[in-house]
């Protein structure tokens, strides 16, 4: 219960204006059919509920929000800042949903560090304990544990009937009549569900007629850099876990810069500090210099603590050749057919790869340090992410005003199922820099206003 919100790394970034109207901006991708004046009151509602630290900056590019107070910047962090200064990149305090004062019956991040085997007083959001749980105390909410779900139901009228699932524990199946739908599964599963969900009126899958589910399937553009800086060598070490990770980061900077080679841009997270099992590590330590006794040890403690680390998040701009479909012949353990990904970056995409690579290498330089080596995850050979290695993967179920090239609408209801909608990343219209949970959350809560009262008239 409570998905990837669990683990993940909790940064809740605003898109900003032009996210929503990409096209308008600069010719490129699709406008969405909502404007950033639509979902920033349910911006402000998310944050307020779920607690997110910031600052008040006024930059374009990284909206200001409903703060709690931000913790203090680590000693490596205030190195990168100095060099990010003097080189024009803003380094502001990171906007995260990890409280820093008691919320809600949610005490305050004790900064313990254990932040990715999820957080047992629920300082850190997850909405298993902020959602789910309070919730299941209503006793207004049944939970169908261990529940595989294998397709929607509809009837001739074109409405969602039921959702049938496997039962883990006996490999049934079963059904739950229902008024409405909504899937909020992930863009990948909901797109599954919903091309898995075939009849007659709706040969291609449930709410498909347009044929864009599963397509512009896109992930966050990644690629990381890590730096060797001198001048953190011997300092005193004292515990930089902090809020489980980056206090600091970088919102985009050059949005206006006209004679870039590639279009949008990305936000810089950054990494560093005493934290044995990443920078600086022992294992580390034995694969740069080997040997062994005194002298290994010496190596050790001499850069334990000193190293940085870059990672770029940057925008990818949908593509024709990137999309998901139903596997013709493979199914899964419960015998339900799976997906089969396409995808390919684009140029745009390796530009704003290699822009991050010289940003970062510039930083490090600054700073006086020398770079190490990519730490880009899953890399293919040239620095940029391996595709869905980001894991910010959207917009395969896409919101639209033209039910001809959108599977939803405004509200992220079914053009053609109206007691369906879809609540995650797959009614997203662009993958903008800013990772996406926040935006997932703020466009639910506007979704289940739209719904009650769409229930309460009768509509749904």
């Amino acid at each position: 219960l409570g998905g990837r919100t669990n683990h993940y790394g909790r940064i809740s970034l605003r898109f900003s204006d032009y996210d929503f109207k990409p096209y308008s901006f600069d010719g490129l991708g699709d406008d969405w059919p909502i404007t950033y004046e639509d979902i920033a009151p349910y911006y402000d509602k998310a944050e307020s509920f779920i607690g997110v630290t910031g600052s008040i900056e006024g930059i374009r590019s990284a909206p200001d929000g409903i703060f709690q107070t931000c913790p203090a910047p680590k000693a490596h962090e205030l190195l990168i800042k100095q060099a990010c200064d003097r080189m024009g990149i803003p380094c502001i305090p990171n906007r995260r949903a990890v409280i820093t004062k008691y919320h809600e019956g949610r005490g305050a991040c004790h900064y313990c560090g254990q932040c990715g085997r999820g957080c047992v007083t629920a300082s850190n959001y997850s909405s298993s304990q902020v959602q789910i749980f309070p919730a299941m105390k209503t006793g207004k909410l049944e939970i169908f544990e261990q529940a595989m779900v294998r397709e929607i139901l509809s009837d001739q009228n074109g409405r969602a009937t039921a959702v049938s699932y496997i039962d883990k524990r006996t490999r049934s199946e079963k059904q739950i009549r229902c008024r409405a739908v909504v899937l909020a599964a992930s863009a990948c599963e909901s797109a599954r569900l919903l091309l898995n969900s075939k009849s007659s009126r709706f040969p291609s899958g449930l709410a498909n007629n347009s044929g864009v589910v599963g397509r512009y399937l896109t992930d966050n553009v990644g690629l990381g850099l890590k730096g060797y800086i001198p001048s953190l060598e011997g300092m005193p070490i004292y515990d930089t876990d902090g809020m489980g990770g980056a206090h600091l980061y970088m919102p985009w900077w050059e949005l206006d810069k006209k004679n870039k080679d590639f279009p949008r841009g990305y936000h810089i997270e950054i990494g560093g500090g005493y934290r044995m099992p990443e920078l600086g590590s022992f294992q580390g330590a034995i694969a740069r210099h080997g040997g062994y006794g005194k002298g290994l040890k010496s190596k050790i403690r001499k850069e334990y603590g000193a190293f940085v680390q870059f990672a770029g998040r940057g925008e990818m701009l949908p593509n024709h050749l990137s999309y998901c479909e139903i596997d013709p012949t493979v199914v899964d353990q419960w015998g339900i057919p799976v997906l089969r990904f396409h995808f390919k970056w684009s140029d745009h995409e390796w530009k704003q790869a290699r822009h991050m690579e010289r940003t970062f290498a510039e930083i490090i330089d600054t700073m006086g340090g020398e770079v190490v080596g990519l730490t880009t995850p899953g890399r293919e050979g040239k620095g940029i992410s391996v595709p869905g290695a980001i894991i910010h993967e959207l917009g395969t179920v896409r919101m639209g005003s033209d039910p001809r090239n959108s599977a939803l609408n405004q509200y992220c209801q079914a053009h053609e199922v109206r007691n369906l909608f879809v609540a995650d990343a797959g009614p997203f219209v662009s993958n903008p820099d800013k990772n996406p949970t926040l935006t997932i959350t703020a466009l639910a809560w506007r979704t289940s206003e739209y719904l009650a009262e769409e229930m309460r008239k009768g509509h749904v």
